[in-house]
């Protein structure tokens, strides 16, 4: 609201530190938190009052408190639906190399776990790109901190998400590079982890800082037509809500999304810039109390709008990598356009927006959390252009025979699929079957296929495979043999 305010003329930027510290209440963001304990909450507040005072009058690029950052990056954090010490940690995540406390001092105040996460968020360094070994390293450190403790990266992220939103206010010269590397590097590790939420705002406030002309070009072609597809988005959905109430469904929620613009200008790309073969640049959501209602209100949506062919997708039965799970189909309106509706339930759409965070990590959630560790730790050992492009990139599902989900980075071939296996497969492939018919290993895979790896005692990789593999995982093995 502060920040609209600025943008509209209300509030001048030398007067922005002045209504920071009349917003900073801690009390605010203690009411964000849904199970904290009086012991917990008193936590919160003593790493308020510390950060308080140990930073006292800093200043940012923006003439505003230093202090601002660290409750917003707080805010970001409780916003989540983090524990406690996650949003203690927030409020001090900077102390160690901002101010002349030492790490002894906050371990004396706050304990070993507030330590290990304000330890793990600062002296990373900033990220550096073109390969740099400053930036492989920094980016690793980050990497190992997160593979012992998860919290780390979502403080690292919730104060990613503020310095963006104060990114106007840093050197032109700096811009680019920050922007650049929060797309690149945390957006994609947020979507990775399933926190859309974060991953969409980080998105959508680097874009117009690392692609301007791009953003100037879809923010000029989405302006034109928002406000009459926005207001024959609210005359469809009228219409659904009726015909949803006639057969007796009462029991749900309904709204709709406009898509973000830097997703949006990747389908654009995709589509060779004809914004008309973009079906979900506004979707309507539809949450239901059980699974079985999904189906259910999938049936009659069906029975009263002509569905677009092969733009029916079960996310429910096969979940996306990050764990989103919903109903997509995409309907004829009646009047020329398409509307894409997504139908999922409450935990669905918490899982949808928060991801890893919607889990309570330390409380519950202990197979998610170690999933997550597992594919942390697999990123350890390579540079960050294999990181970006191995986990970081579009995956496809792939299944095998028995029905297990394999994801993969879009464009790997056969070969990537027996390696991502296991490497034994790889290093014993001689053949395999894509949806049941024998062909050449080095086919590139398309999402929802069927892969069968054939395997020899006496098969044995070919340098020749190098070629046709995408991953560095098979890359690294088949030059090893």
């Amino acid at each position: 609201m502060l920040r609209k305010a600025m943008r509209a003329g209300k509030i001048k930027s030398k007067n922005y530190a002045i209504f920071c510290v009349m917003e900073n209440d801690v009390e605010k963001i203690i009411s964000l938190l849904t199970k904290a304990s009086e012991e917990e909450k008193e936590l919160i507040r003593k790493a308020y009052d510390f950060a308080k005072v140990a930073h006292g009058e800093q200043k940012r690029n923006s003439g505003e408190l230093y202090f601002n950052h660290l409750y917003e990056t707080a805010k970001n954090i409780a916003e989540l639906g983090m524990d406690p010490v996650s949003v203690a940690a927030g409020f001090l995540h900077d102390i160690l190399e901002e101010t002349k406390i030492d790490a002894q001092i906050i371990e004396k105040k706050f304990g070993k776990e507030i330590l290990f996460i304000v330890e793990g968020v600062s002296k990373l360094g900033t990220l550096k790109y073109h390969g740099a070994d400053r930036h492989n390293e920094s980016l690793r450190k980050l990497l190992l901190a997160t593979s012992k403790d998860l919290r780390v990266l979502i403080v690292k992220l919730c104060d990613r998400l503020h310095n963006m939103q104060t990114l106007s206010f840093v050197p032109p010269e700096k811009q680019k590079r920050i922007a650049m590397e929060t797309l690149e590097i945390y957006a994609s590790i947020a979507n990775r982890l399933g926190i859309r939420k974060l991953s969409r705002e980080l998105e959508d406030l680097s874009f117009p800082f690392a692609h301007k002309e791009g953003y100037d070009e879809i923010s000029s072609i989405f302006k034109k037509s928002y406000d009459e597809k926005l207001e024959n988005l609210e005359k469809f959905r009228k219409s659904v809500m009726k015909e949803l109430a006639k057969s007796g469904f009462i029991n749900f929620h309904s709204d709709y999304r406009v898509k973000g613009l830097y997703s949006l200008y990747k389908k654009y790309l995709k589509s060779k810039k004809d914004i008309d073969k973009i079906y979900d640049l506004m979707a309507m959501r539809i949450i239901v109390e059980k699974t079985e209602d999904c189906y259910k209100l999938l049936g009659i949506i069906h029975a009263t709008r002509k569905p677009l062919p092969g733009r029916i997708k079960d996310y429910i039965a096969f979940p996306k990598f990050n764990g989103y799970q919903s109903l997509h189909t995409t309907v004829f309106t009646g009047d020329g356009d398409l509307v894409e509706i997504q139908i999922r339930t409450k935990e669905m759409h918490k899982e949808a927006e928060y991801g890893v965070a919607s889990h309570s990590l330390y409380k519950e959630g202990e197979k998610n959390k170690k999933q997550i560790i597992h594919w942390i730790d697999a990123m350890l050992p390579y540079s960050v252009s294999d990181i970006k492009k191995d986990f970081l990139s579009e995956r496809i599902f792939i299944f095998t025979p028995k029905g297990d989900v394999i994801d993969l980075p879009t464009g790997s071939s056969a070969i990537d699929f027996a390696y991502s296996i296991h490497t034994d497969i790889g290093n014993k492939m001689s053949g395999v079957k894509i949806n049941g018919k024998l062909s050449p290993i080095s086919t590139i895979l398309k999402g929802g296929e069927i892969v069968e790896i054939i395997t020899s005692k006496n098969a044995r990789p070919n340098r020749k495979w190098l070629e046709h593999v995408k991953t560095t995982f098979a890359k690294k093995h088949i030059k090893n043999l």
